[in-house]
Order: C-alpha cells, then sequence, then structure tokens
C-alpha cells in the first residue's frame, strides 16, 4: 500500500511517519484490497490538553475509508485512528461478496 504523509502546522517527523508505517501494514496484511493511505498530522495550539491530530483516509473498494482523531500525543492519535480504521475495514469486509 502507498501511503502519503501530510504535516500541517508540524515538522516532518520520519518517527512518525514509521510509526504509522507499521499500523497501516498490520490494517493491509489482514485487507489486502486497500490501495492508498492519505495521512495528515496536525497541531491545534487551541485544544487543551489534546491538539495533536491525525487523520487516515484509505482509497478502497467503494468509498473511502476514513478516521480521525485528536488526542494529547501523535502516537495516542495515530494508535485510535487505526484502532476505528481496523472496525470500519472489517465491516466494509463482511459486506463484500464475491462474484
Amino acid at each position: 500500500m502507498e501511503a502519503i504523509f501530510e504535516f500541517v502546522n508540524v515538522d516532518k517527523s520520519s518517527n512518525l511517519e514509521s510509526f504509522t508505517q507499521k499500523k497501516l501494514d498490520k490494517i493491509e496484511n489482514k485487507y489486502n484490497w486497500i490501495v492508498r493511505a492519505n495521512v495528515y498530522f496536525k497541531r491545534d495550539e487551541n485544544q487543551k490538553p489534546n491538539g495533536y491530530i491525525t487523520e487516515i483516509r484509505l482509497s478502497a473498494p467503494g468509498p473511502e475509508i476514513f478516521a480521525q482523531s485528536n488526542e494529547n500525543s501523535f502516537e495516542a492519535s495515530i494508535a485510535a485512528t487505526a484502532s476505528d480504521l481496523e472496525r470500519q475495514c472489517s465491516k466494509r469486509k463482511s459486506k463484500m461478496s464475491t462474484h
């Protein structure tokens, strides 16, 4: 799966990219029909104590799968977003039919 990372109001971090890639690889291993992931890291100073926002859009057959979370660190935000995506992919797979 191709992953595209964008940093909004945040310095680019290879650690965040590799941590996120590991989470996405776990999802891709279960659901091989996912084509691409667009990952956005945002920092919002106005939201205390949170403000570390991660958004992930997965390109897959049918509508895009989207999840977002706002936590007190990027690692927690990535983990929560990946968990939401896992749940949505599971639902999507249960609705898919083979022809």
